[in-house]
């Protein structure tokens, strides 16, 4: 017995339909999300930076590895916050929590980021 009713679970159909899936949510969390903005316009300084300052491979590794779980975690708190608002319309502290606590995550990754980032680049400026 199959568990996946829709039919084959493996397929070049299947995959193109999540990538497009997938870029219709990165399309969604740009258009609706001014925090995603923002982020990939630091992370084009960011890259500006490696590229001006000549980072090595290894530095390269550690800021892409930071803008992209940037821009990933801000879209999970965009989808946390989407599921949130979808169950309940009314105020609940439970439901301000689970939106609080998703962008602490974003904040706490964005002000660790924002120290790796000086990590690497500040000694580089004032060599």
């Amino acid at each position: 017995m199959s568990m996946d009713l829709k039919g084959n679970r493996f397929g070049l159909n299947r995959l193109k339909k999540s990538f497009g899936y997938a870029w219709q949510g990165i399309k969604f969390v740009w258009l609706s999300e001014q925090n995603f903005r923002i982020h990939t316009a630091a992370a084009f300084v960011a890259a500006a930076l490696g590229l001006i300052l000549s980072v090595s491979v290894f530095e390269w590794i550690i800021l892409l590895l930071l803008i992209f779980g940037m821009l990933a975690l801000e879209t999970m708190n965009t989808a946390i916050e989407k599921a949130v608002d979808l169950v309940t319309a009314e105020y609940h502290p439970l439901a301000k929590a689970s939106k609080d606590l998703a962008s602490a995550a974003v904040l706490l990754f964005a002000i660790g980021s924002f120290i790796i980032g000086c990590i690497i680049f500040i000694p580089k400026i004032f060599n």
